[in-house]
């Protein structure tokens, strides 16, 4: 019975190191993943290359900030594992590109984004990587490089409205392109 115990204390022990490895790699993933994502929407979605000049000035402000942040304020990490713990790049990465969905498209796809973008700050802290601070922090600069130069994308409808006489009277006619 004693050998059933210790038996299962390792494999529950080597199981929960992979999971936490997986946890952190999803954060790894993720932190490029949402603004490879959103600059890959505006090359696809967008007709004119406004909202991907807006998505490299939104990042490469976020970038820009946070690695200088991190050299000035040094930071010590969460485990003494190094410094530049502050702010977290991988949170400003995230949150810059659902920020900028957000921003440019709306709501609707920008709530998952967050959803995505928070869960990455979290890895990081279950990683012993960074503190909330340091996650908070890289959160406020990718939110706001996005609100500085992200503008909400203008969908191209048009309407035509037409009048034609007839014989028998008028026609009206309506055609909402969308």
């Amino acid at each position: 019975m004693k050998n059933w115990m210790i038996m299962l204390l390792f494999v529950a022990l080597g199981k929960g190191y992979a999971q936490n490895k997986a946890v952190e790699t999803s954060g790894d993933i993720l932190m490029l993943a949402i603004p490879v994502s959103a600059l890959a929407t505006t090359l696809f979605y967008e007709e004119d290359n406004k909202g991907t000049w807006q998505f490299v000035k939104v990042y490469g402000t976020s970038f820009v900030v946070t690695q200088s942040l991190k050299r000035i304020i040094a930071k010590d990490r969460p485990e003494h594992n190094g410094t530049n713990a502050f702010p977290s790049g991988h949170s400003s990465n995230a949150f810059s590109g659902a920020a900028f969905i957000q921003r440019r498209y709306g709501w609707k796809v920008g709530l998952p984004a967050y959803a995505l973008a928070a869960y990455t700050g979290w890895t990081r802290i279950d990683a012993r990587k960074h503190d909330g601070w340091d996650v908070l922090g890289g959160a406020v600069i990718g939110i706001g490089s996005a609100y500085l130069f992200a503008t909400p994308h203008e969908k191209k409808t048009q309407m035509d409205l037409t009048f034609s006489k007839t014989k028998e009277g008028c026609v009206v006619g309506f055609i909402y392109t969308f």
